[in-house]
């Protein structure tokens, strides 16, 4: 999987920063979606300094820094330019620019940057954008939907009847996020969460009827632009000589991008109406989270009652 990557300039025009220095080097990428704020630094110690990161200087840095004589001062901003690494440095508050920051940093191209926000505030909103911006994505041809508040992704070979299944589910009052392409971003916390692209999206291929659009024929409370993906659905043949699990204690799993997503294989047949099959599965799916698992039940009340058995024979 390639190295996504952001353009410092992408940070410019997001939020509104003036550039005060280094403008040459606006196209440097910023790979990691941490920030930094080099306190430390400013008093010397650059041991773990982590150069990849966006810098920010803050109201407490920039005002240790200007307590320290005009040598150490110099020394500091020389050292935090240092690295080839570095994207670019920010200052909030419309703090003013130190004359040896403009003077290195101009030096080295590396771009220094102004902004009028508080220092927590825009490092949050850096934050949400670069993590947005840097998730590992994928595209997989399924259908996403919203089934009790539980992201199911319903995958298949062409022709299975994914659509025809969400279809039916939007039709019993759930929502459909995406059909035929759906779009996976993972998160830090290794969440998935999918959405269409843009040209398809709140659009349904129903073969032999062609491509209809849900929001208008079924209304907005049908579909939602995006939603975390819990469990994939997938659908395929019945064949006869397969031994499916009729219990529910085989829990497998599969993966998307990093993350390991419980799934659940149903066979298709004629008679077997995968709507409702997929609406339990949901429901089942949160008892489960909810700490209730009726296979375990079952199999702990089998035991329990063999065992019985065993002890009246005896």
């Amino acid at each position: 999987m390639a190295t996504k990557k952001v353009k410092v300039s992408e940070l410019v025009n997001q939020f509104g920063l003036e550039v005060i220095s280094g403008e040459q080097g606006l196209k440097r990428p910023i790979t990691v979606d941490d920030l930094y704020r080099p306190g430390l630094e400013m008093a010397g110690y650059f041991e773990y300094h982590p150069p990849e990161r966006v810098q920010i200087l803050g109201k407490t840095e920039m005002a240790f820094f200007e307590m320290l004589p005009p040598q150490e001062r110099k020394d500091r901003m020389e050292r935090l330019c240092s690295s080839e690494e570095t994207p670019c440095i920010i200052l909030t508050r419309s703090w003013e620019v130190p004359d040896e920051l403009v003077a290195i940093s101009a030096e080295k191209q590396i771009p220094v940057l102004r902004s009028s926000m508080a220092t927590t505030i825009l490092s949050s909103r850096i934050t949400s954008f670069l993590e947005r911006k840097l998730a590992p994505t994928a595209t997989i041809h399924g259908v996403l939907v919203d089934v009790y508040g539980v992201g199911m992704l319903i995958t298949g070979s062409s022709g299975i009847g994914k659509s025809e299944t969400a279809l039916e589910l939007v039709k019993r009052g759930h929502r459909l996020v995406a059909d035929d392409a759906v779009e996976i971003r993972q998160t830090s916390d290794n969440q998935l969460h999918g959405t269409a692209p843009e040209l398809i999206r709140h659009l349904l291929e129903i073969r032999g009827v062609g491509i209809i659009n849900v929001m208008t024929l079924f209304g907005a409370g049908a579909i939602r632009n995006n939603k975390r993906i819990s469990l994939v659905v997938r659908l395929e043949a019945w064949q006869q000589e397969k031994q499916y699990d009729r219990l529910g204690l085989d829990e497998e799993t599969t993966r998307i991008i990093d993350t390991d997503v419980p799934l659940a294989t149903i066979p298709v047949r004629p008679g077997r109406n995968l709507a409702v099959i997929i609406e339990v599965a949901a429901m089942n799916f949160r008892l489960k989270r909810m700490g209730y698992n009726a296979a375990l039940q079952f199999t702990t009340k089998l035991t329990e009652t063999i065992a019985e058995d065993i002890d009246d024979l005896d």
